[in-house]
C-alpha cells in the first residue's frame, strides 16, 4: 500500500471510528435529545446484560430460560418496552415512532439480533391494534403493556403476533389462512361470541405473551371474510404455548408453535365490525391490517442487519493488526507487527466492502424510518380529510386518490424547479393539499420499505459471510470477538422475517411503476447530477447515469416482447421484474449514502467534537460513496443489459439474419473503387462467395432501437473513472484509523 499512501498523503483522512456525533448528524437526530438518550439507554442494555448472556452461552439452548427472561426486566427498566406507546398510554415520547424504534433495533442488534427481536416482537404484536384498532381497543391494551409502575399491583401484558401457520402452510402466501373463526353464541340483542381456532408457527414471544393478535379466516356463513382477532391467555378454552422452535439462530428470542382454541367477544376483532343482514362484517380484512403493519416494521428488520455489518468493522481491524504479534522475532516497530494482515491489499479491500455495505444499509434504513415518521401523521390527516368530505368506500376513495395523483405529479415537478421559475401561487396551493402531500410520501414509502428490507437483509447476509471470513478460523468460533459467527447466522433469518426476498421484490415490482414515484426518481437523478457538479469525488455522476439506465430499461421493458412475442414486463415474469427491483434497491442505497455524507459535510463543522477532524471524515465518506457507487453501477449495468438484450433471439447464419452483413464481392468492389475503403468494414461480418462465414454463433446482434441504451451504458462505464482510486484511499485509511484497546462488550 506504499504507493497509495503517497497519493493520499496530502489529504486528511479518517482518524477514529465514527462515533455518536457522526451518526446523529448522518441519521438526522442530532437535534433530538430524547432519541439520543433512548439510544444510550438501549446501548447500556445491549452491551451489558445482552452481551453477557451471549458470552455465557445463553444461545446454546432453544428454550426460554430464566436467564433469558431477565432481558424483559432489563428492557422495562431501560424504557425500551414503553417506547412504543404514546404519553397518554404511559409512554414518554409523543408522535411517530419509526426512527425511535429503528434506533432501538439498531443498538440491540449491534450485539445480538435475538435480543432485538424480543423487543420488537412485542411491538409487532401491538401494531395491529396501534395502527388499525378501535379507540376502545387501543385504550384497553396499550396501557396494559406498559411496565407496572411502583405501587401498581398488576402484571405487565406482553403481546405476540400470530400470522403464519404450521407446515405445510408455513411460508406460503399470507392470504392462505388455516386459522378459523366462527360464531359460538349470538343471543338476541347481545354481542356475538366467537370461537377461534389457530395454530401458529414461528411465533416470537410466546413464552411470555399474554395477548396475541391472530389472523383467521371465516369458517361460518355468518362471518364475512378474514380478520385479526385479539386473544387473551385468560379467555375460555385452550391457550397452549406450544413446542419451542428448534431454530439455529436468534436464540435470545422466544419462538414457539402455539395452539389456540378460544372463545372471545366479537369486540376483539381488530378495527371493529358491523352487522348487516345477520352477518358479521369485519371493518378490516387481515390483509389490510398486515399491509398497514408490515409497511413500517420491515424497516427495523433491515436495520438489524445493517448494525451487524457496522459492528464487524472494529473486531476485524483489531484481528488484522494483531494477527502476527507475539512471535519471538517480532519487532514492535516493524510493519508486520503494526499492521499484520493489513499489509495486504486484498484484506483491506474486502473490509472496505463490508464497511461500505453497512454504511449504505444504515443510510437506506434510517432514511426509510424518517420517511415513515413524515408519512404517519399525513396518513391520519388524509383519513380525516376523506371523512370530512364524506368520501367512504374503497371505490370512492380510490377514485378520489386517482384524481389527486395527477396533482401530486404536478407538485413534485414544481417543487423541483428553482423558486424564480415556478408558479408560486400554484405551488403553495398544492403544498397545502393534504391528499397531494400524502400521495407524494406514500409513493416513496411504498418503495423504500421493501427496498430496505430486500437489500439490507439480502446483500447484508452475503457481506456478513465476508466479515466472518476476514477473521480466519477465529470467525467460526464461539468466542469470536463481536460474536460475528452468530450475527452471520442470524442474518439468514432476518432475510425471511416479515416476508422473504420474493415478497419484497413482488411489492417493488408493482410500487416502483407508480407514475408519481417515477417522477420523483427522475428528479432524484437530476439531483445526483447536480451534486456531482459540486462534489465529483462522491461518484454521484456515475450514480446518476446508472439511475438513467435503469429508468430507460424500465420504460423499454414495459413495451418490449421476447423472441416468442410474449410481453416482458408482467406480474408473473419474475425473471424480469425481480432483477429490476434488485437494481432499484442498489440505487436507493447508494443515493441514501451520498445524501448522508453531504449532511455530515454540511453540519459536521458545527459540532465542536468533530470540528478538528471533520475534513478527514468528509474525505473518507466521499471515498466510501464512490466505492459503493462503483459496485452499484456494475450490478445495475449487468442487470439492465441482460434484461434489455437477453430476451432477444441471437441471429443465426440465415439470410434473414444477415441483412447487415457484407458479401466478400461487395468488399472487393469497394476496394477496387477506392483503395483502402475495405478497411472500414473491419470487424463487420463478411460472408464469403461460398457462403463461408466467421467461426462464431452468428452475425453480431443488432442494437437497432436501443441506440440510446448503448450510449447511456457506455457513458456509465466511463463514469466509473476514479472509483478504484477512491477504494484504495479508503483501504489506506483502515491502516491508519485509531481503534479502542478492546471491544466495549461483553462486560
Amino acid at each position: 500500500m506504499e504507493k497509495t499512501a503517497e497519493r493520499t498523503a496530502e489529504k486528511p483522512t479518517l482518524r477514529t471510528l465514527p462515533g455518536d456525533d457522526v451518526r446523529q448528524i448522518m441519521w438526522r437526530f442530532a437535534d433530538r435529545f430524547d432519541l439520543q438518550m433512548v439510544a444510550q439507554s438501549v446501548r447500556a442494555v445491549a452491551r451489558g446484560p445482552v452481551a453477557q448472556l451471549v458470552a455465557n452461552g445463553a444461545r446454546n439452548t432453544h428454550e426460554w430460560t430464566p436467564e433469558k427472561n431477565t432481558l424483559l426486566e432489563a428492557f422495562d427498566q431501560a424504557g425500551i418496552t414503553a417506547a412504543f406507546m404514546e404519553p397518554e398510554e404511559g409512554g414518554y415520547i409523543a408522535g411517530p415512532k419509526n426512527l425511535l424504534l429503528a434506533l432501538i433495533a439498531f443498538e440491540l442488534a449491534w450485539v445480538d439480533a435475538g435480543a432485538a427481536t424480543s423487543s420488537l416482537a412485542g411491538n409487532l404484536g401491538l401494531s395491529p391494534i396501534h395502527e388499525c384498532g378501535t379507540p376502545e381497543q387501543k385504550a384497553t391494551y396499550m396501557p396494559r403493556c406498559i411496565p407496572a409502575q411502583p405501587g401498581e399491583d398488576r402484571k405487565t401484558m406482553r403481546a405476540a403476533f400470530a400470522l403464519t401457520e404450521p407446515i405445510p402452510f408455513v411460508g406460503v402466501d399470507t392470504g392462505v389462512l388455516a386459522g378459523k373463526v366462527r360464531v359460538s353464541e349470538w343471543k338476541e340483542g347481545e354481542e356475538p361470541i366467537l370461537h377461534v381456532e389457530k395454530r401458529g408457527r414461528f411465533i416470537t414471544g410466546m413464552d411470555f405473551a399474554s395477548i396475541v393478535t391472530a389472523a383467521v379466516d371465516s369458517d361460518d356463513e355468518r362471518i364475512k371474510g378474514s380478520c385479526l382477532v385479539i386473544l387473551e391467555e385468560d379467555d375460555e378454552g385452550t391457550w397452549d404455548r406450544g413446542a419451542a422452535t428448534m431454530k439455529m439462530v436468534h436464540q435470545l428470542s422466544s419462538t414457539r408453535d402455539p395452539v389456540f382454541n378460544l372463545k372471545v367477544p366479537a369486540s376483539r376483532i381488530v378495527g371493529g365490525y358491523t352487522v348487516k343482514d345477520g352477518k358479521i362484517i369485519p371493518n378490516l380484512s387481515h390483509s389490510e391490517v398486515i399491509e398497514s403493519v408490515f409497511r413500517r416494521t420491515r424497516v427495523t428488520v433491515g436495520l438489524m442487519t445493517a448494525a451487524k455489518l457496522l459492528s464487524a468493522v472494529e473486531p476485524v481491524i483489531r484481528y488484522q493488526r494483531q494477527r502476527f504479534r507475539g512471535g519471538a522475532a517480532d519487532n514492535p516497530e516493524s510493519p508486520r507487527y503494526q499492521l499484520g494482515i493489513q499489509m495486504k491489499e486484498d484484506a483491506l479491500h474486502r473490509l472496505v466492502d463490508v464497511w461500505v455495505a453497512g454504511e449504505a444499509a444504515a443510510s437506506l434504513g434510517f432514511a426509510a424510518a424518517r420517511l415513515f415518521d413524515e408519512f404517519d401523521p399525513m396518513e391520519k390527516l388524509k383519513d380525516q380529510v376523506l371523512r370530512e368530505r364524506g368520501i367512504e368506500g374503497r371505490r370512492a376513495i380510490l377514485k378520489t386518490m386517482k384524481k389527486a395523483e395527477k396533482l401530486a405529479v404536478e407538485y413534485v415537478q414544481l417543487a423541483a424547479k428553482p423558486e424564480s421559475e415556478r408558479d408560486a401561487a400554484r405551488y403553495e396551493e398544492l403544498k397545502a393539499d393534504v391528499l397531494v402531500q400524502y400521495l407524494v410520501l406514500e409513493s416513496a414509502a411504498n418503495v423504500y420499505c421493501p427496498a430496505c428490507k430486500l437489500w439490507n437483509t439480502g446483500h447484508g447476509a452475503d457481506m456478513m459471510r465476508q466479515a466472518v471470513s476476514l477473521m480466519g478460523g477465529y470467525g467460526i468460533t464461539e468466542d469470536c470477538p463481536g460474536f460475528l459467527f452468530h450475527k452471520w447466522m442470524d442474518a439468514q433469518l432476518e432475510a425471511t422475517y416479515e416476508g422473504p426476498e420474493a415478497v419484497q421484490r413482488r411489492q417493488l415490482s408493482v410500487t416502483m411503476l407508480s407514475p408519481l414515484f417515477l417522477e420523483q426518481f427522475r428528479i432524484w437523478t437530476r439531483e445526483m447530477r447536480a451534486i456531482s457538479n459540486l462534489r465529483p469525488l462522491t461518484g454521484a455522476c456515475a450514480l446518476a447515469t446508472a439511475m438513467e439506465l435503469w429508468m430507460w430499461s424500465v420504460q423499454h421493458l414495459q413495451e418490449a416482447k421476447d423472441a416468442d412475442g410474449n410481453k416482458l414486463y408482467n406480474s408473473a415474469r419474475h425473471g424480469v421484474t425481480f432483477p429490476l427491483a434488485d437494481a432499484l434497491s442498489w440505487l436507493l442505497a447508494s443515493r441514501s449514502l451520498v445524501l448522508d455524507a453531504l449532511e455530515l459535510e454540511a453540519r459536521g463543522p458545527e459540532n465542536p467534537n468533530l470540528a478538528e477532524g471533520i475534513e478527514g471524515l468528509v474525505n473518507f465518506y466521499r471515498d466510501m460513496c464512490h466505492t459503493h457507487i462503483g459496485e452499484t453501477v456494475g450490478v445495475v449495468g449487468k442487470i439492465c443489459t441482460e434484461l434489455v438484450v437477453g430476451y432477444n433471439r441471437h441471429p443465426e447464419w440465415k439470410r434473414e439474419d444477415c441483412t447487415t452483413c457484407y458479401c466478400q464481392q461487395e468488399v472487393d468492389n469497394l476496394e477496387s473503387i477506392i483503395p483502402g475503403l475495405a478497411a472500414s468494414v473491419v470487424g463487420a461480418d463478411v460472408i464469403g462467395d461460398d457462403d463461408s462465414h466467421p467461426v462464431k454463433a452468428g452475425p453480431c446482434a443488432s442494437f437497432r432501437g436501443m441506440e440510446r441504451f448503448a450510449r447511456i451504458r457506455q457513458r456509465m462505464d466511463g463514469c466509473l473513472t476514479g472509483c478504484r482510486i477512491a477504494k484504495d484511499r479508503a483501504a489506506q485509511a483502515l491502516t491508519e484509523v485509531m481503534i479502542p484497546e478492546a471491544l466495549d462488550y461483553p462486560q
